[in-house]
């Protein structure tokens, strides 16, 4: 890291940014952003971390490495590690499903290999190399998910992590407050297929033409999947069954064989199919993908289905929300067995100049979908929704839920309407 050592030798296991949940033995790293982390080196070290990164020129105390700015710092250190992994380096990008993707491929690979994946959605500058340090010495696989904010964010990822396998699962007008257009996004994921070494493999989405025209960025081997048979990898007879599993019949260049997903949403097929093309590509025989793809483990708040006490089916979505994945969990909904369907949204953040259009057209769907809709604090759902002005008003315009309902729970992050989906739980 170009640093100086102060203090005596000590040995670390993984990084932290985030004094609260530092685990002992972590290098404790202090950003300096709206607050500034060297404020709470001591509670770090207290919470048992033996080292920590400053930027300052008197250190606290313990053992610490001074460096001119923490944040390239620990991208350094995401550099040193990955020397050190062998070339089994997934990164996936995309407008949606990068993190379930991630989730997906990380169960397929763990039934070949030691495999080590970001957790959550730690998918930036600073939680790429949190994933990589966190990395067992002898792990042999690690999947990074890549989000972008901009031009050439993707291409700083891929400095650091050099992935020889990438994945990009679609590319959707999202974010575009960020991005300006839809072909600026394009241009930014596709940054990931343009880092891959000329031995390396690009998973590309047959199914979107922004994705399937990165092809002609790269000189890696392309691997196309989607729902056509004319792709690569591609998925046949998918049948959803009552709880939101899809169950279909996996062809692929080393075999075909029959799959059942454990993860919710027919919307996951898609991403089940990226994981496949991947895991195959890297050598995961056929019927291990499929095994891999039943146990994934998906991260929190993503098509959790519970049915509370009272009877009352409950969709808790609540991890994030764009018009596409606003969609996809509105299908889902219908497809549940129920006597009333309802959905609480929170809003769609990032959509730019053109989200007053896009939350209306996700009301007038779930309006088409005999859905009734209510909208918590976004006004842009417009006059076919009911309207609560924060989570506190939700259960009074719900009124009395009755056994065979079902509600859907989502929103973006800055929503945080798990509250909603816990309350109907408790």
């Amino acid at each position: 890291m170009g640093g100086e050592l102060l203090g005596p030798d000590v040995q670390i296991d993984g990084a932290s940014i985030d004094s609260r949940s530092v685990r002992p033995g972590q290098l404790f790293v202090p950003i300096v952003a709206e607050r500034d982390g060297h404020d709470f080196i001591l509670a770090a070290l207290d919470g048992g971390a033996t080292a920590y990164l400053t930027s300052r020129t008197d250190p606290v105390g313990g053992t610490a490495i001074r460096v001119a700015d923490t944040a390239l710092a620990l991208a350094d250190l995401g550099r040193a590690v990955r020397a050190r992994i062998p070339d089994r380096v997934v990164g996936i990008t995309g407008s949606v499903g990068k993190t379930s993707t991630k989730d997906l491929l990380a169960g397929v690979l763990s039934t070949t290999y030691r495999t080590a994946a970001s957790e959550k959605s730690f998918n930036n500058e600073l939680g790429l190399p949190i994933t990589l340090a966190a990395a067992a010495d002898d792990v042999e696989a690690v999947v990074l998910e890549m989000g972008a904010r901009g031009i050439g964010h993707i291409d700083l990822l891929c400095s650091i992590g050099s992935p020889t396998v990438g994945v990009i699962t679609r590319v959707e007008g999202v974010h575009l407050e960020l991005f300006g257009d839809i072909e600026s996004v394009a241009r930014a994921k596709g940054e990931l297929v343009e880092s891959l070494p000329n031995d390396g493999i690009a998973v590309l989405n047959a199914d979107h033409r922004y994705v399937a025209a990165m092809a002609d960025r790269t000189s890696a081997r392309v691997l196309r999947y989607g729902l056509s048979p004319d792709a690569d990898v591609y998925a046949s007879d998918i049948v959803m069954d009552d709880e939101l599993r899809a169950s279909f019949r996996l062809h692929t260049p080393w075999g075909s064989t029959d799959v059942r997903l454990g993860a919710r949403g027919e919307h996951q097929v898609p991403n089940a199919l990226a994981a496949a093309a991947a895991g195959g590509g890297l050598g995961v025989p056929v019927d291990d993908i499929a095994t891999g793809l039943l146990g994934a483990q998906l991260s929190g708040l993503r098509m959790e289905l519970a049915t509370s006490s009272r009877g009352v089916v409950v969709l808790n979505d609540a991890y994030n929300a764009n018009p596409t994945s606003m969609s996809a969990a509105l299908r889902s909904l219908v497809a549940l067995p129920a006597t009333r369907r309802v959905a609480v949204l929170g809003t769609m953040a990032e959509l730019g100049a053109d989200s007053p259009a896009q939350h209306e057209a996700i009301a007038l769907e779930a309006r088409d979908l005999g859905v009734e809709v209510i909208a918590v604090a976004e006004t842009g759902y417009g006059d076919t929704a009911r309207h609560v002005s924060d989570v506190d008003g939700v259960a009074a315009e719900l009124g009395a839920l009755e056994e065979g309902a079902a509600v859907l729970v989502k929103g973006s992050r800055v929503a945080a309407l798990e509250r909603v989906a816990q309350a109907l739980l408790d």
